[in-house]
């Protein structure tokens, strides 16, 4: 990610979302599953998609990105 990198957030789904702020915890996928009330492949498959849709290079930075920017993440939501 560079500083010029722009992260927009309203690209996701609301189940992205909600999976992206559980990913900042640092919990594996089963915990995240569970909060959730999702199969761990669906947590797999949301995490990838947001990996994906947020230009992002690993699942540990998305982490990194949902620690620094959970105001941001959280304003999306309706």
């Amino acid at each position: 990610m560079t500083d010029r990198h722009v992260l927009d957030f309203t690209r996701l789904t609301e189940r992205e979302l909600e999976v992206l702020l559980l990913l900042a915890s640092g919990e594996q996928n089963r915990w995240v599953a569970r909060r959730l009330g999702i199969a761990e492949r669906t947590v797999r498959a949301h995490t990838t998609s947001i990996v994906r849709k947020l230009n992002l290079k690993s699942r540990f930075e998305a982490a990194l990105v949902s620690n620094l920017y959970a105001d941001d993440i959280r304003g999306v939501r309706v």
